[in-house]
This record gives structure tokens, C-alpha cells and sequence, in this order.
């Protein structure tokens, strides 16, 4: 079982265990030596969030990579799906992104990808996990700080050329648009590319000082961007998360569009001209049971894979499906992406508006989502749930009362120290009453 390794890579306080300076070197040296059995000079990129502590994370990183006798190209802040291109085009022996996502700033992270541009599979993160543990016990010095290596400006430019191949012909005159970069990765992309696409472009949110990241806006908060399109009279909002590997929107009327309905409106687009292999869809299980009855209206299937975009990923290669996703808005088009992609989705997205002649209000009109919440439980430690009787017994109340009219999703997140508690019914306060319930269970044995 992982130690350090989550659903996306290691994520921690920056500065504590295992983001600690001693650590971190570890880490770039185990990968070295783990990149070194199969290739003598490995070379391998990184990128970064806007985070304070991105800078010094990324220099102890590549010190350890370098004493391990691998190569590092440094491409700045750029976004997690940048790197995961640019590793892939490149020949890169791996990807490295210094990032938390959607976490606050205190906290910061280590996302590794392999030379194809995937995320690293479990087997392979648990090997890392043994090399770095191997690399600790072996070195107890704490490391001498060093520089990251000089930014290669020409890898933002690279990345913002491919993402514009993907739409030829996508135009947003006589469009307003609002986009908040959540102050994170996005701010070194965004503006550049939707500058060169035409319309009246308001830019929110794109001044990172290391530490407002996701503070008050992005994907964490679309009723902020919701809020500017109503206030600007614009059709159409796009939000992004820290490093930008998802995207939310807001319609003309201010409504939040989520990553259900982009993940219906992409598979309708697909399906209409011939690209949605085998008819499948990979969302999660936490995408709404509405998503699943408008997609079967459409004859498409949908399949439920664990939450996580690279387990979504898992499934789509296992399947053949060409479109998979999640309702927080990781969407992954295959054969475009390998990872979830915020302003991929939003050009698609854009470009599915554009060729339909339709709003993004009018094109989600038929999703009827049935109501859903999810209460966050701070937890100290991640015990199986199913092995603590109280909490056993009230999802099971709820699985009982909610047979064939809801849905019971209770999970630990891979990236916080959170119980998540997901209730779907028709029922709202029936709803209401089982998540707060199994909350509460949750929270008097495990909670802080």
C-alpha cells in the first residue's frame, strides 16, 4: 500500500513531511535511479504552479534529480497538462509538476507522468515510494538549497500552439467571454490564447503573488465567475482550478455547468459525427444519475469509474472509450489529451458552441440532475468505514431507504485529510437527512 503517493501524486503542506527539504531530494534522486534502469541520460521536464513554495520545491527536486544523473529542462509555470504534452512530444523520460491543484497555498505537491504523457500507474509510484524510502535511510544529511534550472520561455508557446491545432477555424467575434484563471497556471497560458481567437475577453483572477491561489475563485468557487458573466452581459464563463487540468463554466443566465454536462454535450458532439467509440462514456461515481439518464436517451452507455482522472483514464484504455471524465471537470478526449485538460476542454467546449450555432443554456437544457450533496468530513485518520459500526450501520440505513430512487457514495479523498459523503436521491430533505447522518457518524469516531 502507498505511503506517500495519492490519487495525484504526493500532497502535503509545503515545507512538513514529506514536502520537507530532505524528502523532496529524496524524491528526485529515487527517480533518477529509477529512470536510470531503463535509461542511461534520462531527461526530464518540470513544470509549476504560481504556490510560494513552488520555486524552492522545484530546485531541491531537480538538485536531487541531478545528483541521481538525470537532465532537467525547467518550463516555469505552466499547467499540469502542458507537461504531460510536452513529455510525450518530447521524448521525455518523465513529466514533474510542482503543484496542489485546487488545494490552498499552504499546501503544494509532486506530480510525475511517464514518457507517454500518462500518469504513473500504481505499481510504478509504489516502486518510487520504495526507492525514496531506500534514499532516506541511506542519506540523513538535509540537502544544500539549490537553483532550478533557467526557464525554457518557448515551452508556453509550444503548448499554446497545440492547444489552438485543436480547434482550426474557432472563432469568438461578436462573443463575450469571461475566464478566471483561479490565480494559478493558467494565468501564463490563458491570455496569450484566447487573445489570438477574437471577441471581447474579460481575465479574471490571473495576478498570482504566491499566495492567493484558488483563494476566493476557480473551479473551488464558480459562482464567482458565474456572478462576472451575469454582471458583464457575457455568454459564457470558463473557471479553472490551480494547475488548470480541469475546467468549470457558467452559462449566459449565470448557471453552473459542471463537468456532467460538458462530458453529455462532447459525447453528443462525438457521437453525431462518428467519434465516440463503442458509444461509452467513462464518467465517475460520483457523476450525477441525471448525466446517465440523458446520455442512455441518446444511446450512449455510461460506465463509473473510481474518482480520479487517472483511474477514468485506466478505464477508457481498458474499454476503447474515446471520452471519459468528472463532474469537478477533469475531462479527458483520447487521442487529444492523456490527462485531464482545463483549457483543452474549454476550446472543445467552445468549439462544439460555435459549430451548433446554439447557446451553452440551450444545449444543456435537457440535463435534469437529481439532487446531490456532499459533506466534507476533516478526518485524523483514514480507517475503512465499513469497520466502524456506527458508521457501517448508517450507510446502510441510507443504501436501504434509497434503494432505486438514490445513490450512497461515501470515499476518502486521495488528496486531503477528508471524508467525502455524497448523497443523490429525489428526495431532497430525505437527502439532506442521510448525509448529515453518516456525517455525523463519520465525524464522532475519526474527526479532528
Amino acid at each position: 500500500m502507498k505511503k506517500l503517493f495519492g490519487t495525484d501524486g504526493i500532497r502535503a503542506v509545503a515545507g512538513h513531511p514529506p514536502l520537507d527539504r530532505t524528502t523532496v531530494h529524496a524524491v528526485g534522486l529515487a527517480l533518477a535511479q529509477t529512470l536510470k534502469a531503463t535509461n542511461d541520460k534520462p531527461k526530464v521536464i518540470l513544470g509549476m504552479d504560481t504556490r510560494e513554495s513552488s520555486e524552492e520545491i522545484a530546485a531541491t527536486l531537480t538538485a536531487g534529480l541531478v545528483t541521481g544523473g538525470a537532465a532537467v529542462e525547467n518550463a516555469g509555470v505552466i499547467t499540469t497538462p502542458a507537461i504531460a504534452h510536452l513529455t510525450h512530444v518530447h521524448g521525455f523520460a518523465a513529466g514533474i509538476v510542482i503543484s496542489a491543484s485546487h488545494n490552498p497555498w499552504q499546501d503544494n505537491g509532486i506530480k510525475l507522468f511517464g514518457p507517454d504523457g500518462y500518469k504513473l500507474p500504481d505499481a510504478t509510484e509504489l516502486a518510487i515510494e520504495d526507492e525514496i524510502f531506500r534514499q532516506l535511510a541511506a542519506h540523513t544529511a538535509a540537502p544544500v538549497a539549490a537553483s532550478a534550472p533557467l526557464v525554457n520561455e518557448a515551452d508556453r508557446a509550444e503548448y499554446t500552439r497545440f492547444l489552438l491545432s485543436a480547434v482550426p477555424g474557432l472563432s469568438l467575434d461578436n462573443q463575450t467571454i469571461v475566464i478566471d484563471c483561479a490565480n494559478g497556471a493558467a494565468s501564463s497560458v490563458a491570455p496569450q490564447l484566447f487573445a489570438d481567437l477574437g471577441g471581447t475577453v474579460f481575465i479574471t483572477h490571473s495576478s498570482p503573488d504566491g499566495r492567493n491561489i484558488n483563494e476566493e475563485c476557480g473551479a473551488l468557487h464558480p459562482e464567482v465567475v458565474a456572478a462576472e458573466v451575469v454582471y458583464r452581459k457575457a455568454g459564457l464563463g470558463i473557471t479553472f482550478d490551480g494547475d488548470a487540468d480541469r475546467a468549470l463554466f457558467s452559462d449566459e443566465h449565470g448557471r453552473v455547468v459542471n463537468g456532467d454536462a460538458v462530458l453529455l454535450l462532447a459525447a453528443r458532439d462525438l457521437q453525431a459525427r462518428g467519434l465516440l467509440a463503442n458509444d461509452t462514456v467513462v464518467a465517475t461515481t460520483m457523476s450525477n444519475m441525471g448525466l446517465e439518464a440523458a446520455l442512455v436517451r441518446s444511446g450512449i452507455k455510461m460506465l463509473r469509474a473510481p474518482v480520479g482522472d487517472k483511474y477514468v483514464l485506466e478505464q477508457m484504455l481498458a474499454t476503447g472509450a474515446s471520452l471519459g471524465g468528472e463532474q469537478s471537470g477533469h475531462i479527458i478526449f483520447s487521442g487529444r489529451s492523456t490527462t485531464g485538460d482545463g483549457l483543452l476542454t474549454a476550446l472543445l467546449l467552445l468549439d462544439i458552441i460555435h459549430r451548433s450555432g446554439r447557446s451553452l443554456a440551450e444545449l444543456t437544457a435537457d440535463l435534469k440532475v437529481f439532487p446531490q450533496v456532499i459533506v466534507n468530513v476533516k478526518v485524523r485518520e483514514k480507517k475503512p468505514l465499513d469497520t466502524i459500526p456506527s458508521v457501517a450501520s448508517a450507510i446502510a440505513s441510507a443504501d436501504e431507504a434509497l434503494a432505486g430512487c438514490g445513490r450512497v457514495v461515501i470515499r476518502y479523498s486521495g488528496t486531503e485529510a477528508l471524508a467525502r459523503v455524497m448523497i443523490e436521491a429525489e428526495d431532497e430533505q430525505q437527502m439532506r437527512h442521510h448525509a448529515d447522518t453518516i456525517a455525523g457518524a463519520i465525524r464522532a469516531e475519526l474527526g479532528i
